[in-house]
């Protein structure tokens, strides 16, 4: 049947924005009204005629509501076949009448998580009814309509105006979209779940749910459909940052703003983060976030045309008369303040984005990769090194200065693609050399970098894995670096030690790789 015509229609809704006027909208084309709780009392006070459930069901709501709509003239009347005759005279048998529109969206689960409920509340919100309810009637699309969010209350006033019903097209459609928005609470729920058991387990399967953000009007390259969706609105990174002004967002914007993000959350104290191809092109610590930018800029101020800038302060007049020093495509911060905000609009195109926070650096998280036929699953690289776990392995010792520009070094490290050399000096990176296939021409892009900006006498030198030979860590050396540090772990290290030694370097081990591929 391609157009069903609305006669009945039951709403029960946690999100009640834009309820009142769709239900007048189904009440002026002459559909019967059925609700439940909250929902119903919000039409009644707007004068629309309800029936409720329980006038339907003859049964009251029971255990605390937790019990309403899981009856058989409810659900029943939403899984029944119009053109089944058999159907037909078992429904008319039992009383249980057609219910042609279904208008669910389910507690609020996420959001009470997000407001850092206790266990049992959280436990509260999670929606039995709802969910099954909705793929009832997402099964029976042939004859019942579903909308689970505001967003398609217009979708239907329209075929309603236009088709005095709902077309096959529009209850397909809109069975889709039920169907994966209960698959993503279910996920929300698991999660959370996993999070409060602390359960290293792979689960035998894994639900994966998002809500849509951003319709991109292409992926990486202009022939590739992409999209933004966002799985949890309550961690403060790019998936809860506010805009505030500039173009749309692109998919590769989203996913460099993502990685200078995360890189410049790992510090405590003023730092920026410039990126440029998800790789940091310059990193720094600073007294303000302007004196931080300007040392990143200072790293490679070529490859940062066009970049991405991360703050985890938020942003003052001076920062942003410096950034906008040069083009820039994103500007990402925990806050920026109206003098700022001024000095941004005077660049229409940047896109300025503001986060809630700045999350902790080793907060647990889990990266996703797809792969023909499945996905990867992993957890984020979030080891954190203190200085008290280097371990020496050179006669020469390095000074304070060098052990925290070690520390600092080996940290952006971790954010740069694999094989990666960082120099750095004074809490600011001088040159890198990441996404390299040779270890030895990333120390070189490294030191080349390095010694362009002047910089690279006195530097240290970072590898995100073992030197596996003594000749990157020599070109570190003659580029000016006097410590490295390094995971260890090679069957050379004794080699690598020795050459350091040679040189009069200090040199320290981590124990911990940090490959990003």
């Amino acid at each position: 049947m391609d157009v069903v015509p609305i006669r009945s229609a039951l709403l029960s809704v946690s999100d009640k924005t834009g309820l009142v006027d769709f239900a007048r909208t189904l009440a002026a084309a002459g559909v019967r009204l059925l609700s439940t709780g909250g929902t119903a009392r919000a039409l009644r006070e707007a004068g629309l005629e309800v029936t409720d459930v329980s006038e339907v069901t003859g049964h009251p709501e029971i255990l605390d509501g937790r019990v309403k709509t899981l009856h058989p003239k409810i659900h029943g009347g939403l899984l029944g076949l119009r053109d089944d005759e058999e159907h037909r005279r078992q429904m008319a048998a039992h009383g249980i009448a057609p219910i042609d529109l279904l208008v669910v969206n389910l507690y609020p689960f996420q959001a009470t998580v997000a407001s850092g409920a206790g266990y049992e509340e959280c436990i509260e919100n999670i929606d039995i009814g709802g969910p099954a309810m909705v793929r009832a009637a997402s099964k029976n699309h042939d004859f019942v309509a579903v909308v689970t969010d505001p967003a398609q209350y217009e979708r239907v006033a329209a075929d309603l105006t236009n088709h005095c019903g709902t077309t096959r097209a529009t209850r397909r459609r809109l069975a889709l979209e039920a169907y994966a928005s209960t698959g993503a609470y279910d996920a929300a729920i698991a999660a959370w779940l996993a999070r409060q058991l602390g359960d290293a387990e792979p689960l035998p399967t894994l639900p994966l749910g998002g809500s849509l953000k951003q319709a991109l009007r292409y992926g990486e390259n202009p022939h590739q459909k992409a999209a933004f969706y966002v799985s949890d609105p309550s961690v403060p990174g790019i998936g809860a940052a506010v805009q505030v002004q500039g173009k749309e967002l692109g998919y590769n914007n989203i996913a460099d703003t993502d990685a200078a993000w995360n890189c410049v959350a790992e510090f405590t104290g003023p730092a920026c983060v410039i990126v440029k191809h998800a790789n940091p092109c310059g990193a720094a610590l600073g007294d303000s976030p302007a004196d931080a930018y300007r040392k990143a800029l200072a790293s490679d101020p070529t490859s940062a045309y066009g970049g991405i800038v991360a703050f985890n302060r938020p942003i003052d007049a001076d920062a942003a008369e410096a950034v906008t020093g040069i083009f820039t495509e994103v500007v990402i911060a925990p806050g920026a303040d109206e003098a700022a905000k001024a000095v941004f609009a005077r660049k229409k195109n940047l896109r300025l984005l503001l986060t809630p926070a700045v999350p902790a650096p080793d907060r647990p998280r889990q990266t996703f990769r797809s792969v023909d036929g499945g996905f990867l699953v992993q957890d984020e690289d979030v080891s954190p090194i203190a200085q008290t776990e280097l371990s020496q392995v050179t006669a020469r010792a390095p000074s304070e200065r060098e052990r925290a520009d070690l520390l600092f070094a080996f940290t952006i490290a971790k954010h740069v693609k694999s094989n990666a050399i960082v120099l750095a000096k004074d809490g600011a990176t001088v040159g890198i050399g990441g996404g390299q296939t040779s270890r030895v021409d990333a120390a070189k892009i490294a030191v080349e970098r390095a010694r362009a900006g002047g910089n690279a006498e006195g530097s240290v030198v970072a590898s995100d894995a073992f030197f596996p030979f003594p000749d990157g860590l020599l070109i570190a050396i003659e580029g000016g670096a006097t410590a490295a540090i390094h995971p260890g772990g090679s069957v050379r290290d004794a080699e690598v030690v020795e050459a350091a030694d040679r040189a009069g370097i200090a040199m320290v081990t981590a124990g911990v790789r940090h490959f990003r591929h």
